[in-house]
């Protein structure tokens, strides 16, 4: 259960961080650093945890 918690969350943060625009339509280092991080935790846990695959 937890795990499922932890992918919305993440999903979350980084479907936010790389779609993100300021006021100008420009992208912002520090999200688009973090979103990439978050996708990356996300599809840690999809594969290993979740679907054992790895």
């Amino acid at each position: 259960m937890t795990d499922f918690i932890f992918l919305l969350v993440t999903g979350i943060i980084a479907w936010h961080g790389l779609t993100f625009r300021d006021e100008e339509g420009e992208s912002e280092v520090g999200h688009l650093l973090f979103g990439a991080i978050a996708l990356l935790f996300f599809f840690r846990v999809l594969l290993v945890d979740i679907l054992e695959l790895v």
